[in-house]
């Protein structure tokens, strides 16, 4: 099987672990079911997926220990251990997130034509 060029984000809180108020860096909802599903098949067809979280925008002295409850998050629930990241780059292809809004590339008008 091989991999597909560029990476899909999903955002953690809210999008692929419900998110209600904020616990601490230890807790992390339950997966939310639909998007658990989605992320299992990309990972089935040999897609890179990273979580795209704020949770590791945080001293670099701490990182270590935030994405270590990631990675125990994902491992409990039956998921690899994914790169975790809050940063973008050229080859971030999607991105799965609560807060997004889809802007149509160079022109600054909503893709849902909201505005």
């Amino acid at each position: 099987m091989t991999t597909r060029r560029g990476w899909i984000g999903v955002d953690l809180d809210g999008t692929f672990a419900h998110y209600d108020r904020w616990r601490g860096a230890a807790h992390i909802g339950a997966p939310i079911p639909v998007m658990a599903t989605r992320v299992k098949s990309w990972l089935a067809e040999g897609r890179t997926v990273k979580i795209f979280t704020a949770r590791v925008a945080v001293d670099p002295s701490e990182r270590d220990e935030v994405v270590g409850h990631i990675h125990k998050w994902l491992a409990t629930n039956g998921f690899p251990l994914l790169d975790v990241t809050c940063c973008k780059d050229f080859d971030m292809v999607e991105l799965w997130d609560d807060r997004a809004v889809q802007v149509i590339a160079n022109t600054g008008m909503r893709a849902d034509g909201k505005g």
